[in-house]
């Protein structure tokens, strides 16, 4: 457990749902283009990381829009080449592509952490090959809480993983195995929303939550993400 880890309650467009708007891992926050710069570098200090402001397909929607590790990001298919070649400026080293599937939300179809990915049980063999290759991880496509949706009812960093409520035992064990976690548990945030991820942006130094997150939300978060 990294006791260091600090967690705090923010808000993005006035919104609790931070989830949306953003990616984070240990080297770069991503934020949508237009954000208030300072408020962008306090977020980033916050995550001990870089700030890098971009849109996918025009939108602030980078949660569902994106996926990313510090291997690669993989954008929907609806992002262009300007936004495309931006962020391969700004992430040198790391493969970045388009998702080739006809499913736009790929944020909400996958949970990656650098250590492995829990892909929606409805994405076929070519695209978890994709999904292989510019993540460099290996991919377990499962259901979770009776979701395909796996991106939207899991949060992760490499020390644990916050599951929808309604999750089985099976599952948590299986998402543990795969993402290579020591702690993964059931939560919500935002005052009860068991979508998780729409509420988290996480990297293994420290997490913000949603400004409705309970007492009793943060504490399970706090433990989850600190890695038990």
């Amino acid at each position: 457990m990294d006791d260091n880890m600090e967690i705090h309650r923010v808000a993005l467009y006035n919104n609790p749902n931070i989830g949306i708007y953003s990616r984070a891992d240990d080297e770069f926050l991503l934020l949508p283009s237009g954000f208030p710069l300072e408020k962008g570098r306090r977020l980033a200090d916050l995550l001990g990381s870089s700030l890098i402001e971009i849109s996918v397909a025009g939108t602030r929607l980078l949660g569902p829009l994106s996926v990313m590790n510090r291997s690669g990001v993989l954008l929907s298919w609806m992002a262009d080449e300007e936004e495309l070649s931006a962020l391969r400026r700004a992430m040198p080293g790391r493969a970045i592509e388009r998702f080739r599937s006809r499913a736009t939300a790929v944020g909400n179809l996958l949970a990656a952490n650098d250590r492995g990915a829990i892909a929606s049980s409805s994405l076929g063999a070519q695209e978890l090959s994709q999904i292989r290759d510019v993540l460099d991880v290996e991919v377990e496509p499962m259901r979770v809480a009776g979701f395909s949706q796996v991106g939207a009812v899991i949060a992760a960093n490499n020390l644990g993983a916050l599951v929808h409520p309604l999750a089985s035992d099976d599952e948590l064990s299986r998402i543990a195995e795969v993402l290579r976690v020591r702690d993964v548990d059931r939560g919500t945030v935002n005052e009860g929303v068991p979508f998780v991820s729409s509420g988290i942006i996480a990297n293994d130094r420290a997490v913000l939550v949603g400004s409705k997150t309970t007492g009793p939300e943060l504490f399970i978060v706090s433990k989850v993400f600190k890695g038990g």
